[in-house]
């Protein structure tokens, strides 16, 4: 093995000769190379085998300077830095693992500084596509990194890296980081959570090596400051995506610095970050070269000023999300909306903002003429008048969630539709207390015939009679979600059904405890042509009767969950018998009896399922179904997953259990 540097070609054969000259001199001090202690050796001996030696054999000297190691050991730092340097990509990959010496100098080895025929061929390699890696937990150390570091680097260096968790005892630290600056200036995409020994030293390595950094994602980083994220705002033009999290030192001052340096970012997000505030957030949004399409701003000291700023200069924002923002009053969130330079503005998240009320919400819906999603969390202050102010402003709205609203009832929500009947795909309502099951006088005039998704979950006081109106409104649904309505009765459900004349794909009615067989056999019989998904987990009245009526009328269903529910062996074999059904996916989770017993096939005659009930001891399932994924979650809590590869009664199964 050979290597070439600035004055020729060098084999290693010699660099161990050369070591071995230095390591004597040092040694023996001028003393003879041949000393007279040599003169016992059995020169002239009979031949035979020679042993095996892994340190260097010294014939003279005291046991002192026998143990002072090999020679290459006592090579300058400095020397053995010129060697490693030169060697090829391959050799530097496998000294790596020789000592964690010398994988401390390889890791210290700049992709600038690699003999000049290497760097050639790294810039070839680059091309096959980028690398990523992931360490986690107590595999995140500082050695482990740098020999990914070393390694990576003759396959063009990383891309992408990822650091979740540090081993507590010795951890990721700064020197890692570097590490993974000099061998990997290809980085583009680097995440760091929790990782609470990694300081401004390695991020400032980061910035001063890779250059070409996109995405930059810090949560809970504790000992990175402004002076960290100043560098990368410095050395990092092309940053597109930053994320920063519960980092307790990053301030205004580093903000404003990426603002100013980083022409090319689209996206930003800043969490539970207490120095920020005004100064930064301002910077960002009022520089001349901003182009962000993307804000979350979630647990930030900013006040009303932050949010004027964003309604006056917001104009390329695509995405916003507003989330704890205490500070903020009633009149920030009025100044966002009637500064009308939120032009571009499609989606708009916010949540936990007492600010926002009725008054706000509609200066919004005005400023934001191109508004197309819209989600509303734990808004105490919403209520109906500020939802039907906003249905009539917002034009363009596609998508319409609320959650935890309270004060939102279910005339509100008629209205709401009856005024984006239009363009309103999507209704999510989750959690909203005052939805009530209330009769409502007269029928709806208007019908949401643009309506495809109704979602409508944890809401206790909604029951069979609203959830008729709603049928009677969207006659257009393809995607209905009833979980969690403990009130809901068949009675409401076999309206809903009678008015959905599109065909339903997507059912959960999970949680809906007071349902039966004839809701079930109801869209079987009238939507089984089309229906794709059907979650009845925890429906406890369901039977067997509707896993006959399943089988036999929805041949495109091909995932089904019936855990928690009635059903018993009787009902899984006639979904076995079945020739049309195309289920893929079958989840019985729960279940802390007996669940299979024996049943006849067409294929196979007669196929015994054996008991899956604790303690789960013999699993010698028979899946009669191509491709099925079967979960089994019995009553202990084990977990149990079988794949059938048969064909209509074939006998390979696969199992998996944990």
């Amino acid at each position: 093995m050979s290597l070439e540097g600035g004055g020729g070609r060098i084999s290693l054969e010699s660099v161990a000769f050369i070591a071995k000259i230095h390591w004597e001199d040092e040694l023996y001090h001028g003393r003879s190379f041949y000393p007279n202690s040599v003169a016992h050796v059995d020169v002239y001996g009979p031949p035979r085998k020679r042993s095996r030696i892994s340190a260097p054999f010294v014939l003279w000297g005291n046991e002192s300077e026998q143990k002072r190691g090999s020679p290459i050991d006592v090579l300058p730092d400095e020397c053995l830095f010129e060697i490693l340097r030169r060697l090829p990509a391959q050799e530097r990959s496998t000294g790596a693992c020789v000592s964690k010496h010398w994988l401390t100098l390889l890791s210290s080895i700049r992709r600038a500084e690699l003999c000049h025929n290497e760097i050639g061929m790294i810039s070839e390699d680059k091309q096959d596509g980028g690398l990523t890696r992931s360490l986690e937990g107590k595999k995140a150390t500082d050695i482990r990194l740098a020999a990914i570091a070393v390694k990576m680097a003759r396959r063009g260096g990383l891309e992408k890296l990822s650091i979740r968790g540090s081993n507590p005892a010795r951890g990721i630290t700064s020197f890692g980081l570097s590490a993974v600056a000099r061998g990997c200036p290809s980085l583009k995409s680097l995440s760091l959570w929790s990782v609470s020994s990694v300081g401004d030293e390695g991020l400032i390595e980061i910035a001063n090596e890779c250059s070409m950094l996109e995405r930059l994602d810090l949560c809970q980083c504790p000992l990175i400051s402004n002076k960290g994220l100043i560098a990368i705002a410095e050395k990092c033009p092309n940053l597109a995506t930053l994320s920063i999290e519960s980092c307790p030192n990053i301030g205004n001052d580093c903000i404003q610095a990426i603002a100013q340096g980083c022409p090319k970012l689209e996206s930003i997000s800043i969490k539970d970050c207490p120095v920020v505030g005004d100064q930064g957030i301002a910077s960002l949004l009022s520089s001349p070269s901003s182009i962000l399409s993307k804000v979350k701003l979630q647990r930030l000291n900013i006040s009303d000023f932050s949010l004027a700023v964003i309604g006056h200069y917001g104009k390329s924002l695509t995405s916003l999300t507003l989330s704890n923002l205490r500070n903020v009053s009633e009149k920030g969130f009025w100044v966002m909306g009637k500064a009308e330079g939120l032009s571009s503005l499609a989606s708009l998240s916010i949540a936990s903002c007492t600010g926002l009320t009725d008054l706000s919400l509609e200066a919004i819906a005005k400023g934001c003429s191109t508004l197309k999603q819209i989600s509303i969390r734990n808004c105490s202050l919403v209520s109906d008048n500020g939802l039907l102010a906003f249905s009539k402003a917002a034009e363009s709205l596609e998508s319409l969630h609320l959650e935890d609203c309270n004060w939102v009832t279910l005339s509100g929500v008629i209205c709401a539709l009856s005024n984006l009947s239009s363009k309103l795909r999507s209704l999510s309502l989750v959690k909203c207390m005052s939805l009530k099951d209330l009769p409502f006088q007269g029928n709806p005039e208007t019908q949401c015939t643009s309506l495809r998704s109704l979602s409508i979950k944890n809401c206790p006081g909604f029951g069979g009679s609203s959830l008729a109106i709603l049928g009677k409104m969207c006659p257009s649904l393809k995607q209905i979600d009833l979980s969690g309505l403990y009130g809901m009765t068949d009675e409401g459900i076999l309206s809903l059904l009678e008015n959905c004349l599109s065909g339903l794909v997507k059912v959960n009615l999970s949680g809906c405890i007071n349902i039966s067989d004839e809701s079930i056999q109801a869209i079987a019989r009238l939507h089984g042509e089309t229906l794709k998904v059907l979650n009845l987990d925890g429906c406890r009245k369901i039977t067997d009767m509707s896993l006959s009526a399943i089988a036999n009328s929805c041949p495109l269903l091909h995932d089904l969950d019936v855990s928690n529910c009635g059903v018993t062996d009787s009902g899984i074999a006639s979904l076995s018998c079945s020739e049309e059904l195309n289920l893929q996916i079958l989840s019985i989770s729960g279940f802390t009896r007996s669940l299979f017993r024996g049943f006849k096939s067409p294929a196979e005659g007669k196929a015994l399922l054996t008991a899956i009930s604790p303690p789960l001891s013999v699993y010698n399932q028979l899946i009669l179904f191509y491709g099925l994924l079967l979960h089994v979650l019995c009553g202990d809590g084990v977990g149990l997953v079988v794949m059938g590869f048969g064909n209509g009664g074939g006998h390979e199964t696969l199992i998996f259990c944990h």
